[in-house]
């Protein structure tokens, strides 16, 4: 199902004229305007909310350039752009210097404000399976539309309204988390809080204190009285994530917890009772390391009442075009690159490649692919190093094409693989000058697609 991407832009600004058209033009893209009149409203809005992009106005009274540097020390890659009816050089370059991202003069035409939201707010229609949001806030969005996706989102959806423990399996980089705020927010502990725990970050020792919490002189260091995670959660949903990272004492104390829904803290004797429903991550075979005493059996079963597997990417291909989508609404920002288009080429690659860091590795794709490359079509040819990258990720020949162009084009690969991405070493490796390798990889830049009709085209972003 494709789904409006959750985008808000805070106006900052008092003229009527100039609102009008801004939150017109955002409006007719998907895109939500929220209006402060004067740096305390627009203070406490940006405190509440989650924002893609500030507009304001330099003629607000008692703005000007504080509400740049205010933005920009609290989020600093946050987009912010000024306006002004006169703005000078000499504003404009302490605009610049301040962070700001650009700076346009009223009256604004509605084709500039367009250009603009194409480069720092690009809002491309993207198929989610799921997604929620509150308070103009994004909670989760799971991108993507293969069955293998939707079924386990199905899992979830079903057991999200019972207190029963999930365990959530797969592989690094395939979205767990998410899932696990999926389980949370569906159900009837929505309104209780949230907490995590990432188990394989902290040590066994300050694990159980930040599990169970402290009573002052507990141990050294432990000044004061602190609540556990589990204290925390109550009435709500605690997450442990890669809780096979936990040793065999702590897994025992865990199983007591867990069976009575009470425990004392570290150094205390007072029992104290909870309400928690537990949702456990793993990117390991948990069943197979019960099975094997490398974990505790009783506590694999009171862990996984209900056990979802996450499909890794190389199962769900069909979700690398929305994804892609996706992550460039979240960064083209960065590289101020209006991207309309996906060269071919790369997705070719990308559809080849059997992603071992999954959705995670496929992110950082899309954003090194944004940052390194020019113009509107998204590209990988000005990121050789991360073509030969891919292309060692391959599980096998690129779908057993035997024509020439395809067989040149993988040998080009393998050669910068082989080379570290050095152009010069991997045309001498093949035989050719440098300039003709330089050509090849333009040229293969610039081929166009053809789809199932014949039909010459590029992948053009989703209407």
């Amino acid at each position: 199902m494709t789904q409006p991407v959750f985008q808000n832009v805070l106006l900052v600004e008092t003229e009527a004229a100039t609102t009008r058209l801004l939150l017109e033009t955002l409006a007719a893209r998907g895109i939500r305007g929220t209006v402060a009149g004067d740096l305390k409203t627009a203070d406490e809005r940006f405190e509440k909310g989650q924002w893609d992009l500030v507009i304001a106005d330099l003629d607000v009274p008692g703005c000007g350039l504080e509400i740049v540097r205010r933005v920009k020390a609290r989020e600093p890659e946050l987009p912010v752009v000024v306006l002004g009816a006169d703005t000078a050089v000499a504003t404009t370059v302490r605009a610049m210097r301040e962070g700001c991202d650009d700076v346009l003069v009223k009256p604004l035409d509605r084709p500039v404000v367009e250009r603009l939201l194409d480069r720092l707010v690009p809002n491309h229609a993207v198929a989610a399976a799921v997604t929620a949001e509150a308070d103009g806030r994004c909670l989760y969005r799971i991108v993507g539309r293969s069955q293998n996706l939707c079924r386990a989102i199905a899992l979830a959806k079903q057991v999200a309204p019972t207190s029963v423990p999930v365990l959530v399996c797969g592989e690094s980089g395939t979205g767990k988390e998410l899932l696990a705020h999926l389980l949370h927010h569906a159900g009837r502990r929505s309104a209780g809080p949230y907490m995590r725990v990432n188990c394989a970050a902290i040590s066994e020792a300050l694990l159980e204190s930040e599990l169970f919490g402290h009573e002052r002189g507990a141990f050294t260091g432990a000044i004061s009285r602190r609540k556990g995670r589990f204290e925390l959660a109550h009435g709500g949903t605690l997450l442990l994530d890669e809780v096979t990272e936990t040793g065999p004492r702590l897994q025992a104390e865990l199983l007591r917890v867990l069976e009575g829904q009470d425990f004392e803290r570290v150094g205390g004797s007072q029992r104290i009772s909870v309400n928690v429903r537990i949702i456990s991550t793993t990117n390991r075979d948990l069943a197979a390391m019960a099975k094997a005493g490398r974990f505790r059996t009783d506590l694999y079963y009171r862990l996984a009442g209900v056990r979802i597997d996450i499909p890794p990417l190389r199962h769900r291909k069909e979700d690398i075009p929305p994804l892609v989508w996706h992550f460039v609404n979240q960064f083209a920002h960065e590289s101020g690159r209006p991207i309309t288009q996906l060269d071919p080429e790369m997705m070719e690659l990308l559809y080849q490649c059997d992603w071992p860091g999954n959705v995670r590795q496929l992110r950082n794709v899309v954003r090194t692919a944004l940052i390194f490359g020019a113009g509107g079509a998204l590209s990988l040819t000005e990121a050789p190093w991360l073509q030969s990258e891919l292309a060692g990720d391959r599980g096998g020949p690129v779908s057993g094409s035997l024509r020439l162009r395809d067989v040149e084009r993988r040998t080009i690969l393998e050669a910068l693989r082989i080379t570290d991405s050095h152009q010069a070493k991997a045309a001498d490796l093949l035989g050719i000058t440098d300039r003709t390798l330089r050509e090849k990889l333009r040229r293969y830049r610039q081929e166009r697609y053809v789809d199932e009709t014949g039909e010459k085209q590029w992948l053009k972003a989703p209407a």
